[in-house]
């Protein structure tokens, strides 16, 4: 839920060593609540909300917020990103399939991402670089999986500390690694996106020869969220089609179904291999053939 009366919160430098430093889940959440950050709760151990809209449901009510903990003790805690909690997040992923730590640097040394507020370790070693929004700015979501750097903004949420992941059976935490002693500034998305993934020439686009299909991002965003277990995967790569066959961008279609993909519940993982096949199939097409959704997928009311 929307809190209109309750302004964008101000960070401090300890705000998340603070909060970090609580005991219990429950306490760190409503210690989140209580300093003007908007919340939600997520399943004990893993990321999918457990609220009807996800990070759209977050609030900083210290009441509804204690209400939601007081049910599920061992929730994780949901930070909504961008606009509405004033924060904006570096996901630096490490995983079996690579590194972001590389690309991250040769970014900061352009001049890009470099002042961030709080340097967070997640569960899978990687790390969560915390930047200051811009008021009345937007900067939506997107990953660029080639460099294995996501952005959480805009239509986005990050897990927070002191929330807990299971990785490999074992039980780990979000950890404050650092704090800046200077001051953080903002960084630009769009200018980072474009370093780590340069726009790629025309003839490597989408085949020209596509037929137009006048999609609407949201509404096939929507469909992804809302469609329950045993459908998820096949809903994602149909939404990626559609918008492959109407000529959108791979970062454009990321920008929009990561985050809804990962709302409905599927791993991060299964969702950059998904969108990369759905694109790789689209661009052996020839002119004139139609990406293959089947004739109960395009049943799908949009």
């Amino acid at each position: 839920m929307f809190d209109p009366a309750n302004p964008i919160p101000e960070w401090t430098v300890s705000t998340m060593q603070r909060v970090a430093a609580e005991p219990t889940l429950a306490g760190a959440a409503i210690r989140y609540a209580n300093l003007g950050i908007p919340v939600f709760p997520c399943v004990p151990g893993g990321k999918q909300p457990l609220t009807p809209n996800g990070f759209l449901d977050a609030t900083s009510s210290a009441s509804v917020v204690h209400q939601w903990w007081q049910r599920t003790p061992d929730a994780n805690i949901g930070l909504p990103t961008g606009a509405r909690s004033g924060i904006l997040v570096v996901d630096i992923d490490v995983h079996a399939g690579g590194s972001g730590f590389a690309p991250f640097e040769r970014a900061r040394s352009e001049g890009l991402a470099l002042h961030w507020g709080w340097m967070v370790r997640t569960p899978s070693g990687g790390v969560h670089a915390y930047y200051p929004s811009v008021p009345d700015q937007e900067q939506r979501s997107w990953q660029v999986p080639s460099a294995h750097v996501d952005f959480r903004g805009d239509g986005g949420y990050v897990i927070a500390p002191p929330s807990r992941i299971e990785v490999g059976g074992a039980i780990r935490t979000y950890d404050v690694i650092a704090v800046t002693t200077q001051p953080a500034k903002p960084v630009d998305g769009v200018r980072l996106r474009q370093f780590l993934e340069p726009p790629r020439p025309k003839p490597l686009g989408p085949p020209s020869g596509l037929p137009p299909t006048r999609c609407r991002p949201e509404a096939l965003a929507r469909v992804v969220a809302l469609t329950p277990e045993g459908g998820r995967n096949r809903a994602l790569f149909w939404a990626t089609c559609r918008m492959a066959e109407d000529g959108q961008s791979h970062a454009n279609a990321v920008s929009y179904l990561v985050p809804a993909a990962q709302y409905a519940g599927l791993p991060d993982r299964e969702i950059e291999s998904t969108i990369d096949s759905a694109f790789r199939i689209a661009s052996r097409l020839r002119p004139g053939s139609r990406l293959g959704p089947t004739q109960r997928n395009e049943a799908i009311q949009l």
